[in-house]
């Protein structure tokens, strides 16, 4: 499920973005996406590629959290752009193979919808682009 109102569009300084079309309250889910759980061993080589910047770690709670695994969400859910105080929330469903988008606060019409790498929406802690930049 991703609302008709998203739309994606090329930043000149990022690459792509997803976009609101309208105005949306803040708590919407606005995109729900199956993921791809990838194994602590495909992780190795998915590390070595372009694929990098666009998984996202995949701890269950249920399962050996040394076992590095990740996941590739299908949908927009890749897209959105990091922000260290994002407008949007991911949350992952580890049973259902899940990933969910909600806003956190109100989105104005045609703002970019962005989310914390990091996990939670404000957390400051640096992301790994911005380490190996450094």
């Amino acid at each position: 499920m991703i609302k008709q109102y998203l739309k994606v569009k090329r930043i000149s300084e990022k690459g792509r973005g997803v976009f609101s079309q309208r105005k949306i309250p803040s708590g919407t889910l606005i995109e729900e996406s199956h993921v791809i759980v990838l194994s602590a061993e495909d992780r190795k080589l998915i590390d070595k590629t372009l694929l990098h910047d666009y998984i996202f770690e995949w701890e269950d709670p249920e399962n050996d959290k040394k076992e590095r695994r990740c996941c590739m969400a299908l949908g927009l859910v890749p897209i959105y752009n990091h922000s260290y105080q994002s407008n949007c929330e991911y949350f992952m469903d580890f049973e259902e193979e899940t990933m969910q988008i909600k806003t956190v606060r109100d989105v104005e019409k045609f703002e970019e919808l962005t989310i914390n790498y990091n996990g939670d929406w404000n957390n400051e802690k640096e992301v790994w682009f911005e380490v190996e930049g450094n």
